[in-house]
């Protein structure tokens, strides 16, 4: 496994985050719009040897959220932890905005969302502290100083180490970094967005400020929720492709567009031999920028592809080969 520094901070991540997103199943019905619980998840008995075997291959990085299952992917990473190995070697993130509960306050970064749900996610991680506390989405309703300010009250706390953001626009990550550096309040190393082959909007203006002021790039769904994983003519019909209403918002105004590529890139992975998904993910690491692509894992084979992905190394024409087709995408519908 390799490592390398999160953004301009001093800690130190494997190369590849397993993100546990896959792993829990909610106990509760889904009663509220918005709740986050599939039924494509695997559950405890299921995720556990994912995880024991990131941390056999070296990975200290591990990503969930509050939301994920309604906090079971967290219970669920917490008692792997406790079983496997060390809280003080692992690097663990997790995430809050989402909706958690159906009343008002239920959902957000208000100060009263911020400091109810990071006790939470504490007790569900079964640890005294988080690694990097990331907000999932920007909140509208919000003034953002409120949660900015409620943020650093909790690193200031001892609860969190560092601070993260996930999926928002380049000119509102900026604002809020200002914010931070005016007050002197704890400020975002990170940035987990959505950036893979065949999205790559990122590149206009949130990568290049992530590079100018020493951010590091989490990406999430490097292989675009499977698609870079297989021909564009495979969709398995598994629980997760029949039933992810997220991944058909993303996907179907852009079908033409991401053929071709997706094409490619099964045409380079057949002539150097490996699996798509390590074309695919070899792209990402040749990116300066990008830091620790989150991967899914729910089948054997998924976690030793990504390691592979590594050490695959392509050339420059091998670059131009994957990038020259792509055509501007509707930027960011839906999750900004």
């Amino acid at each position: 496994m390799n490592y390398t520094r999160l953004g301009n901070t001093g800690m130190q991540v494997s190369r590849i985050c397993l993100g546990c997103m896959s792993y829990g199943k909610a106990k509760v019905a889904n009663p509220w719009p918005g709740m986050l619980s599939w039924a494509w998840t695997l559950t405890e008995e299921e995720g556990r040897p994912f995880i024991k075997r990131a941390l056999d291959l070296g990975i200290n990085f591990f990503d969930t959220a509050n939301v994920y299952s309604i906090g079971d992917s967290e219970e669920i990473l917490g008692r792997a932890v406790k079983d496997f190995t060390r809280r003080d070697k692992l690097v663990i993130a997790t995430k809050v905005n989402g909706q958690v509960r159906a009343d008002p306050n239920g959902r957000g970064l208000s100060r009263k969302a911020i400091l109810c749900e990071v006790d939470k996610s504490l007790q569900r991680l079964q640890t005294d502290y988080i690694d990097l506390y990331i907000i999932h989405r920007f909140d509208y309703d919000t003034p953002l100083e409120e949660t900015l300010e409620a943020l650093n009250d909790v690193v200031r706390a001892g609860k969190v180490r560092y601070l993260g953001a996930s999926s928002m626009h380049a000119w509102q990550f900026m604002k809020a970094i200002g914010i931070q550096r005016a007050n002197h309040w704890a400020t975002f190393v990170s940035m987990q967005n959505y950036y893979n082959l065949l999205y790559r909007e990122e590149e206009r203006e949130m990568l290049r400020l992530c590079a100018s002021e020493g951010i590091g790039v989490t990406p999430w769904s490097p292989l675009a929720r499977g698609r870079l994983a297989r021909p564009w003519t495979d969709e398995p019909a598994t629980e997760r492709a029949k039933n992810d209403n997220f991944a058909k918002r993303i996907f179907s105004k852009t079908v033409e567009m991401d053929k071709p590529i997706i094409d490619r890139v099964n045409e380079l992975a057949k002539k150097r031999g490996v699996p798509p998904s390590q074309i695919a993910l070899a792209w990402q690491f040749h990116k300066p920028v990008v830091t620790s692509p989150i991967i899914g894992a729910t089948k054997p084979h998924h976690l030793d592809d990504a390691i592979a992905s590594l050490s695959l190394k392509l050339s420059g024409e091998e670059l131009r080969f994957l990038e020259e087709l792509y055509e501007p995408h509707p930027q960011s519908e839906g999750w900004v």
